[in-house]
């Protein structure tokens, strides 16, 4: 695919829902373990003394330390709670928050080739908040299998389709969209962060003519868009996962949450799992928005071939 030059149709609405949908989850398979690691680091702390209650409850220190740690208590498996709830996520939301982001810019500039940063941050925002009130429920769930530890007695659910009818008979159609506020806040943010700074740094690759629009310059763009999103993000994306995986009537809100947080762990609270989430957006943007764009090209070309008369 590499050197693949671009087809002179367009891309449709429903190759970049598609494309972008599975680009997300060959990212995901590959990144899940460093996910997985973020979201323990990030809970760590909120309950010092169900910590030192359990002597099954592991200390982390550090991405490999976390992995390593799951690793010899609970079993290489573990690393992957939570997936399937994770690749339902990654179908549902950023097929809409990627995969519509061009049209929505398209729609706020009226057609116009030459977008605008405020109209791009908008698409962004839009994107990214749709997204989430579509697939907050796999979001919750995905969380709660990553924070639960396998070895005990104490899982919380046994599968995935076990998780979201408990969630809904324990805690209401509500508990599926519990955190939906920060989810909310986060994605936007991310959304943002991401797409912009990739579409920003992509423009001004190809203007400077650095390099053409093949896959170092794909690579480049998604590595800046991921570096500047965990800066951005990682605040909010801790207390969302805090906040999905509380119990309920821990904390009254989100905000209650965040000033929980502040008030008993201080602000580097917010910056807990920072190196992971890096990692792991880092590398996800780049395995995503490299496959995304080869995904568009051999689609559209597929689709040309088969219109093309013998």
């Amino acid at each position: 695919m590499v050197g693949f030059k671009p087809t002179d149709v367009p891309p449709t609405a429903t190759v970049k829902f598609l494309g972008a949908g599975t680009a997300a989850c060959i990212a995901d398979l590959i990144t899940f373990p460093l996910d997985t690691a973020k979201v323990r680091l990030q809970i760590q702390g909120e309950s010092q003394r169900a910590i030192r209650a359990s002597s099954a409850a592991a200390q982390y220190r550090g991405v490999m330390g976390t992995i390593l740690t799951m690793v010899k208590t609970e079993g290489p498996g573990s690393l992957y709670n939570g997936l399937v709830a994770g690749l339902q996520r990654q179908m549902s939301f950023a097929s809409v928050r990627i995969g519509l982001y061009d049209s929505v810019k398209q729609f706020y500039t009226k057609g116009s080739e030459h977008a605008g940063i405020g109209s791009r941050l908008l698409a962004g925002c839009t994107t990214g908040a749709l997204a989430v009130g579509i697939a907050q429920p796999t979001d919750v769930v995905k969380v709660r299998f990553q924070a639960q530890a396998r070895a005990g007695s104490s899982r919380r659910y046994q599968g995935t389709m076990d998780a979201y009818k408990t969630i809904a008979r324990e805690e209401g159609l509500r508990g599926l969209w519990k955190g939906t506020s920060p989810n909310v806040a986060r994605n936007a943010i991310v959304n943002c962060a991401e797409l912009v700074t990739y579409d920003i740094i992509k423009d001004a690759i190809l203007k400077a003519h650095l390099m053409t629009d093949d896959l170092p310059c794909h690579f480049t763009s998604a590595f800046g868009a991921g570096f500047c999103t965990t800066i951005i993000a990682s605040p909010v994306d801790v207390v969302k996962t805090r906040y999905m995986n509380s119990a309920a009537g821990q904390y009254a809100s989100a905000g209650h949450c965040a000033f929980t947080m502040l008030w008993k762990e201080g602000p580097q609270a917010f910056y807990k799992g920072f190196v992971p989430s890096f990692l792991r957006l880092g590398s996800w943007n780049v395995v995503m928005f490299v496959t995304y764009e080869q995904l568009k090209r051999a689609l559209m070309a597929a689709r040309s071939s088969r219109e093309a008369p013998f």
